[in-house]
């Protein structure tokens, strides 16, 4: 991957307020079997615990995609250089790009560290929790660019995170460096590529006339350990 300075001329902020719970959602990332009375009743206790304790935010560019090649999956993203055979599909047809980071704040991780020590089962379903949350907020972000696009008669291809298929984790770098995480939302990123709060996303989503044909389906999906994976 080649590396360069890239300097935007804008970047937005946006925090939204706090989204809906999906209990169906949350239930199926604690791989909770049973919608028993028991797992229902913590599940309550969670979510008076951490209800109105989040913070969802997102700060996010949109940027000229310049080249896409036809031999050797070398995509010019403006801000960087990467070869991805992957999100070369996936931006097949875009002639621009969202690049975000979206977090939930740092609460959750401390609930999660605090009831790993007391309360193990607990400890799992703020895990499930978080994992909804930030999907929550990706999804609404996401939703408002889909809108956006189509009021324009575009159309967008699915938000592609580094790490997923055969993107380098490494463009995380890049993507903190071009919309400076840090100082916008508080997202840091240390020497292992590991995001802090960890309930936290960074993805990019194309726009173009034509990217309809790219919908997401996790049956076709390579990536079987993901968690977000839904049963088929």
């Amino acid at each position: 991957m080649v590396r360069k300075t890239f300097h935007i001329k804008s970047w937005y902020v946006k925090t939204y307020d706090e989204p809906e719970f999906n209990r169906e959602e949350i239930l199926r990332y604690a791989r909770a079997k049973e919608n028993s009375y028991e797992t229902c009743a913590l599940l309550d206790e969670c979510l008076k615990e951490i209800s109105g304790k989040l913070c969802y935010k997102v700060c996010f560019s949109e940027i000229p995609l310049k080249c896409v090649s036809a031999d050797d999956d070398i995509l010019d993203l403006t801000f960087t250089k990467v070869k991805s055979c992957d999100l070369k599909k996936n931006l097949s047809g875009a002639d621009s790009i969202v690049i975000f980071a979206a977090t939930i704040g740092l609460e959750i991780d401390r609930l999660i560290n605090r009831y790993s020590r007391i309360s193990p089962a607990k400890a799992l379903f703020f895990q499930a929790i978080g994992t909804e949350r930030i999907e929550a907020l990706s999804n609404l972000f996401n939703s408002e660019v889909d809108e956006r696009a189509k009021s324009e008669g575009k159309t967008t291809s699915p938000r592609f995170s580094p790490g997923y298929g055969d993107l380098p984790l490494d463009v995380q770098k890049d993507i903190f460096a071009l919309l400076d995480c840090t100082k916008h939302i508080g997202l840091t990123l240390n020497n292992s590529l590991v995001m802090s709060p960890s309930k936290s996303v960074t993805a990019i989503i194309g726009i173009g006339d034509n990217l309809g044909e790219h919908n997401h389906n996790c049956q076709t999906c390579k990536k079987t350990d993901c968690v977000f994976r839904r049963e088929l």
